[in-house]
């Protein structure tokens, strides 16, 4: 049987999973790697870290599996956008690759502002300047590490620098070079203008493909580390939002899904360009060829959880150890015993800053309304409502650029938890469907591979074959009726806030 290999080299961990042609795993394996936060707004990555994650998740899957290396017939790359890998001329990592989350580069976002001008940079990249894209982060370094600058002979995004210790080559493709804000959005390639005015060499950057096109074959020396065959072919994949949208079957119009994984995301399909002028959502080139995608974005989704976990939760983590159950699983029972509105304390959930709909790298996290009487359970439900209403606000906009949703996936980690579903439906007012693979981006990934090869004969058909959804969580209305009481508050906050957010970064 011919089999596919998915690689989702994300924030917190790189998962590989083996997949045969009708899309069933067959094997799976994971690595871990940590973040580094050297000042607060800061955040960075070793791309050491991902190859080994990708080098160890890989030949784990081999051998758990056990089938042979002929049989596996192409590798798709799925990967967290945005991350800056800056190359050597022997291709070796001058500096930590400074991610997605990272929120240093205001000042350098002004700076493309001036040098493009605010309305030309999106009529181009369909996107304003921000701080989490990539283009930025060049400018930073520039400006502040001219030697590291200098010495820099490549510029790759995080799943494209194992795309290159894969198979040698420096290639990437349109979906996750669309969050470079360096593309031309509509024309599907580089911008001469862009680069021109920013005085970044074209020379520095990637071959752009399409996202089910072949970019290489396996090298020798990583299919004898792997235990795959050398010259497997390795398809252009997509950035990890892009590709967890082939996952869940998002290839067509009125289709849509969130995904609530580090970050949270509303991403829906557009046969045509549709461009946010006021710069609330990005629209990207999709993975479908031809094919374009909008999205909103939430930074610190499954993070707000994660953080409060990490910081707050010992006791649940140390119940759930040995046991069936997750320490998510326990920190849900408890904020299910909470009511709608969670005793009227509401979370704003800007960690990292904020980007829909608020352009904010000052932004930061709140819980409004605290008072002497909240309990563990109304903070834990306050944090799953205020990553929905965030997500609502993505889910709004969207509809006001005149998309039309007709249909709403939900995968990610937080996807798997029923007490979130059920909120995430009550507050967007309309039916949510799971979807049966719990690894939409490593799927997305293997079907890109599949129709690379020629195993399907187009992304949207794969689709239809391959992507299977489960349970469908219906909106209560009174559920809606009392969350939007909420949620009218929540919009109320920001505006309130921003000046002061800004005030206290400075300080």
């Amino acid at each position: 049987m011919e089999h596919l290999i998915g690689i989702d080299i994300g924030t917190s961990a790189t998962k590989t999973v083996l997949f045969n042609a009708k899309g069933e795993i067959v094997a799976e394996s994971s690595a871990e790697y940590p973040l580094y936060q050297p000042q607060n707004g800061f955040a960075e990555q070793e791309p050491s870290d991902w190859w080994e994650a990708t080098l160890s998740s890989l030949k784990a899957v081999m051998d758990k599996s056990g089938v042979a290396k002929e049989s596996v017939m192409s590798i798709g790359l799925s990967g967290q956008m945005h991350g800056l890998v800056m190359l050597d001329i022997q291709g070796k990592p001058l500096r930590r690759s400074i991610i997605w989350c990272d929120q240093r580069t205001a000042d350098e976002c002004e700076e493309i502002n001036q040098k493009v001008g605010r309305e030309r940079l999106i009529e181009i990249s369909a996107n304003p300047a921000l701080t989490g894209f990539t283009a930025s982060k060049i400018l930073w370094v520039r400006n502040n590490e001219a030697d590291i600058y200098d010495k820099c002979r490549h510029i790759l995004l995080p799943k494209d620098y194992v795309r290159y210790m894969l198979t040698g080559e420096f290639a990437t493709e349109v979906s996750d070079a669309s969050g470079m804000q360096l593309l031309d959005i509509p024309a599907r390639k580089w911008s001469d203008e862009i680069l021109s005015k920013l005085d970044i060499d074209k020379s520095l950057l990637a071959k752009v493909y399409e996202s089910p096109q072949v970019t290489g074959g396996l090298r020798e020396e990583a299919a004898k580390l792997t235990g795959l065959k050398a010259g497997t072919p390795v398809v252009g994949g997509a950035g990890d939002n892009a590709a967890a949208a082939v996952g869940t079957g998002v290839v067509s119009d009125g289709k849509a899904f969130t995904t609530i994984g580090t970050s949270g995301v509303v991403y829906a399909h557009s046969s045509k360009v549709t461009i946010d002028l006021k710069g609330r959502v990005h629209t990207f080139c999709c993975a479908v060829p031809g094919a374009w995608h909008l999205m909103g974005v939430t930074q610190a989704a499954g993070l707000s959880r994660k953080w409060f976990r990490d910081n707050f939760c010992s006791d649940e983590v140390e119940a759930a150890r040995g046991t069936q159950y997750d320490s998510y699983d326990l920190m849900d029972a408890k904020a299910a015993s909470s009511s709608i509105g969670a005793n009227r304390l509401i979370y704003l959930p800007y960690l990292m800053g904020e980007r829909t709909p608020h352009l904010d790298a000052w932004a930061r996290g709140v819980f409004f309304g605290l008072s002497a009487m909240h309990t563990k359970a109304d903070i834990l439900r306050a944090l799953l409502e205020g990553v929905s209403f965030s997500l609502k606000d993505c889910l709004t906009v969207l509809e006001e650029t005149g998309v039309s949703i007709s249909d709403m996936a939900l995968c990610g980690g937080g996807g798997k938890s029923e007490l979130w579903r059920q909120i995430l439906a009550d507050i967007y007012a309309c039916p949510v469907k799971t979807v049966r693979s719990k690894e939409s981006a490593a799927l997305g990934a293997a079907i890109l591979g599949g129709v690379g090869v020629g195993i399907y004969p187009n992304v949207a058909d794969a689709c239809k074959d391959l992507v299977e959804y489960g349970s469908i969580y219906d909106p209560v209305s009174e559920n809606t009726d009392e969350y939007l009481k909420f949620y009218e508050i929540y919009k109320d906050l920001y505006p309130r806030m921003k000046d002061s957010f800004k005030r206290l970064g400075s300080v």
